[in-house]
């Protein structure tokens, strides 16, 4: 909802790391990839109840997809990088409440089955809406940095973000919290659903 908003800070805050790194030669690729491994130790962790662990590793997850993007503008953004991006925060998004559910699974099976099924539904939405806009030549003014057409809503990355972390810190309430953004994820594939049947009329 605010990710558009929070942009140029991010850019800012991103810069000086982004051009070290770019400086010695590290590719944004090779940053999305190392992003996402710390992103995967996030899941046992979470299973083995180590919440502050898991929350680092969560919080450079999404850092390090910060920078990939400051990288690549800096070297010059490819394809490749921008499937890349995309396809491993959404599947970064999804093993999240998975680590959860292995920790109580009787506690917290069906609000991680329904919250990932809400991922899906945003996930989806999304993709469908920025390949058929891809196909018309079509981008996003709020999003220009970006390598896909980037469609807002009420939940996108920073509200993501924002949860998890919550839910690390407040693991007693996880089910609370995914049911509550689960809710949110719906109300945002729904107004997906109707701007793409709008647009594409």
């Amino acid at each position: 909802m605010i990710d558009a908003r929070l942009q140029p800070l991010q850019r800012a805050a991103m810069r000086p790391p982004a051009e070290l790194l770019a400086g010695w030669g590290v590719r944004a690729d090779t940053i999305s990839i190392a992003g996402f491994v710390i992103g995967l130790m996030a899941v046992p962790a979470l299973a083995m109840g180590w919440w502050f662990l898991a929350l680092l590793l969560i919080a450079t997850n999404r850092i390090m997809d910060g920078l990939d993007g400051a990288v690549a503008r800096i070297q010059g953004p490819t394809d490749r990088g921008a499937f890349l991006d995309i396809a491993l925060d959404f599947v970064f998004y999804a093993l999240v409440p998975v680590g959860f559910a292995l920790h109580d699974p009787v506690a917290n099976g069906l609000p991680a089955a329904v919250l990932i099924a809400a991922f899906v539904g945003t996930g989806s939405s999304f993709l469908a809406f920025a390949s058929i806009a891809g196909k018309r030549g079509q981008s996003a003014e709020a999003f220009p940095q970006k390598g896909i057409y980037y469609l807002g809503g009420l939940t996108e990355g920073f509200e993501t973000i924002v949860l998890f972390l919550a839910m690390c810190l407040f693991p007693a309430c996880f089910a609370l919290f995914a049911w509550i953004f689960a809710a949110a994820c719906t109300v945002t594939t729904v107004l997906r659903w109707h701007q793409g049947w709008t647009a594409f009329r």
